[in-house]
């Protein structure tokens, strides 16, 4: 195959999706594909602009405002679209903003053009907090209660009380995400928030165990769980950085808990209109009650990202898993066309 590797983008988790780009392209060369790698902000890289840019690594916070501001300003290369025409697929390593809320999901169909991972209206959905939540109690799965602010602080307290969690509707990683333990640092977490995004979800704390199972095609992958070393939760510090994080998949859950989180992650796929691939997270409470966290429309993609992990305990390879994605995009086109 031919594939054109997208990654970058101008969202807060750009250094994310540059780690992601890194391992997709190696995983495909290794697979013995012909891969080219196109940054948004820079378009197609040399050789040696790959080696540099590739192997920054993640930073342990996320770009600053003003620099991916910058970025954002510079970003022409995606229009032109002749060097995406040469390749059979597009894989989409990109992370938050336009590159997963259904944008660049939207350009790629307007010019016939596979892509890997959802559509334009399963990747709005996913990022879309507040849209999602909705779609899964339609659906009849679990998910925390919340309001979106602005909201009168009495009702806050007396529907969510505390703590509870305050974080843009449409971000990923946890960036801007505060766990607020008192009405007093309410206001401040919002507009720590609003930042990032001009809609705050303001979301109730559900304590217990951090779990997620990766979905690739029609089926779950195996459960995993997350054990943050550098806090109470699974922050961006504690995703990207070495040690932040214990993460143990297969989950030491029984035979009952595990078919019960692959059936509720199956389930959330199908509400929100996913394709292809996901990473449904999770959290158990103390009473083993199960809660959807979110849906990841393009979930991390270094190896030891957790949809690989998932994969990798099913005896699937990273390459293996990175070939699959793109396959499956290229059938669904073919599909399409008949």
């Amino acid at each position: 195959m031919k594939v054109a590797v997208l990654f970058g983008g101008t969202s807060s988790e750009r250094d994310v999706s540059v780690a992601s780009g890194a391992q997709v392209l190696r995983a495909l060369h290794q697979a013995g594909h012909e891969v080219l790698a196109i940054d948004t902000a820079r378009g197609v890289l040399t050789s040696g602009e790959q080696q540099i840019l590739l192997e920054a690594g993640v930073a342990p916070q996320p770009p600053a405002l003003q620099s991916l501001a910058e970025l954002r300003s510079q970003t022409a290369s995606l229009v032109r679209s002749g060097d995406f025409q040469k390749a059979d697929v597009v894989f989409l390593a990109l992370h938050g903003g336009s590159g997963e809320d259904g944008t660049v999901q939207g350009f790629f169909e307007l010019l016939g053009i596979p892509h890997t991972g959802s559509g334009v209206r399963g990747s709005s959905n996913a990022m879309d907090k507040d849209t999602a939540k909705r779609l899964c109690l339609a659906a009849g799965v679990p998910t925390a209660d919340w309001l979106m602010a602005p909201e009168d602080p009495a009702e806050v307290e007396t529907r969510l009380g505390y703590p509870l969690v305050v974080k843009p509707n449409k971000e990923g990683s946890t960036v801007g995400l505060t766990v607020v333990k008192s009405p007093s640092a309410l206001a401040g977490a919002i507009t720590t928030a609003s930042d990032y995004d001009d809609e705050v979800m303001l979301e109730k704390f559900i304590p217990g165990r951090e779990l997620t199972v990766g979905i690739l095609g029609d089926r779950a992958l195996a459960v995993g769980e997350i054990f943050p070393k550098r806090g109470e939760i699974f922050d961006y510090e504690s995703k990207y950085q070495p040690g932040g994080a214990e993460e143990v998949f297969p989950a030491d859950l029984t035979a009952e808990q595990t078919a019960r989180i692959q059936d509720l992650g199956l389930r959330t796929h199908r509400a929100l209109k996913l394709q292809d691939y996901s990473r449904v997270d999770f959290r158990m409470d103390p009473s083993g009650g199960l809660w959807v966290l979110e849906a990841n429309t393009l979930p991390g993609m270094t190896a030891t990202s957790l949809l690989p992990q998932s994969a990798a305990a099913m005896g699937i390879t990273f390459p293996e898993l990175c070939e699959t994605i793109c396959r499956l995009a290229i059938e669904r086109r073919a599909a399409r066309k008949r």
